[in-house]
C-alpha cells in the first residue's frame, strides 16, 4: 500500500512525501532548489536539516544560504558558472503515482540548463532511486556534469572501496588549505584498512576527493543505519574535475556529511539532455565502537551492487 500525498514539512508548502509499507518516508521539496528533506527509516531522518533555514525562501534583500538536506547539483565545481536559479530557486513538482515524484527547474539564465530530478520508492525497501536529467535549453554547447551533494546527519563512518591503480599516491586528495589539492595527505582520522578507505572523524581540513571506480559507497550513522549509495562509474570517459574526481567527500564535525558521486563530463549540444542515476539505500546496522571498527566484508556483502540472477 503506498502513502503518496502533497504535505507541508519542514516549513514548505507543496512537498511530495513517498512513503511505503517497509517503513521509508521520502519528502521532497520544490521550493530552494529541488531538494530532499527527509529520506527516513523508521522515523530516523538521515539527512541533516539546519533548524535555522525552516521555510528559507530565495527572495529579493534576503540572504543567500547553503541549503540543508539532499540537494542535487550540477558541475564541474569552479568551473560551471554560478546557477543560483538552479541552487537556489523555486522549482515545480508532482506525484507521478505508484511511489514516484518528479522535480522540475525553472531554466537557469547563466547556463541555459533546466534541470529534472525524478524519484521511486521500493515498495518494499528503503530503496530509492533518483535520476537527474540535464537538459541544455541555450543556444549554444554547454559543459555539466552530475554531481549529488547529500548532507547527511553527521558524526558517522565513511567508507568507500577503493580501485587498484589509483592516480593518486595515497588513493585519496584532501583540499586545502585554500586553493591546495594535497595529494600526500596524513590525517589521524582517516586510514587504509583492506581494500577500503574509512574517514573516522573530522579531518584536518574538511574536503576530500577519490577516484574509486566501485560504483558504491557507504556512510555508518550513530543513529545505527547504513546509508549506501550506488551509481555508475565510466573509467574510459572524462570526469571533468580538476582532479579527475569520481566521489568527493565533505566531513564537517560531528554537524553533517557531504556524499557525493560525480558523474563523467557531458558536452550538451543545444537541445541534447543527458541523465545520472544514483541508488540510495538505508540499511540497520551497529554503530561500530571507536576500536572495533565496521566489518569490511559485511558492509560490503550489504552495500556492493547486485549482479543480475543473484
Amino acid at each position: 500500500m503506498r502513502i503518496d500525498a502533497v504535505v507541508e514539512w519542514f516549513g514548505y508548502q507543496g512537498c511530495l512525501r513517498l512513503e511505503n509499507e517497509a517503513g521509508t518516508r521520502v519528502v521532497l521539496s520544490p521550493q530552494a532548489g529541488g531538494r530532499v528533506l527527509e529520506y527516513a527509516q523508521g522515523g530516523v531522518n538521515a539527512l541533516y536539516l539546519n533548524p535555522a533555514q525552516r521555510g528559507w525562501r530565495r527572495s529579493a534583500g534576503a540572504p543567500a544560504v547553503n541549503p540543508c538536506g539532499g540537494r542535487f547539483d550540477v558541475g564541474p565545481e569552479r568551473v560551471i558558472a554560478p546557477h543560483p536559479d538552479l541552487w537556489l530557486g523555486d522549482w515545480t513538482g508532482e506525484l507521478l503515482g505508484a511511489g514516484r515524484a518528479r522535480l522540475v527547474s525553472p531554466r537557469d539564465s547563466a547556463t541555459g540548463l533546466r534541470l529534472e530530478r525524478e524519484f521511486t520508492l521500493a515498495v518494499d525497501s528503503s530503496r530509492l532511486v533518483c535520476t537527474q536529467r540535464m537538459v541544455n535549453e541555450a543556444s549554444r554547447p554547454v559543459m555539466c556534469c552530475h554531481w549529488s551533494r547529500t548532507l547527511a546527519v553527521g558524526g558517522g563512518i565513511v567508507l568507500i572501496p577503493l580501485t587498484p591503480n589509483s592516480r593518486f599516491p595515497k588513493n585519496y586528495i584532501m583540499y586545502g588549505p585554500g586553493p591546495v589539492m594535497n595529494f600526500q595527505p596524513e590525517d589521524p582520522h582517516i586510514r587504509i584498512r583492506g581494500r577500503f578507505l574509512e574517514v573516522l572523524g573530522t579531518p584536518a581540513n574538511p574536503k576530500l576527493g577519490l577516484d574509486s571506480a566501485a560504483g558504491w559507497f557507504a556512510y555508518l550513522m550513530p543513529s545505527d543505519l547504513l546509508f549506501v549509495k550506488r551509481y555508475p562509474v565510466y573509467p574510459d570517459r572524462v570526469y571533468g574535475e580538476m582532479a579527475g574526481l569520481t566521489i568527493s567527500i565533505w566531513y564537517f564535525k560531528d554537524e553533517m556529511c557531504e556524499l557525493e558521486p560525480i558523474g563523467p563530463r557531458e558536452m550538451l549540444a543545444p537541445g541534447a539532455s543527458a541523465s545520472f542515476t544514483e541508488e540510495w539505500e538505508l540499511l540497520p546496522y551497529r554503530f561500530p565502537g571507536a576500536t572495533s571498527g565496521a566489518n569490511l566484508e559485511e558492509v560490503e556483502r550489504l552495500a556492493e551492487p547486485k549482479k543480475a540472477g543473484t
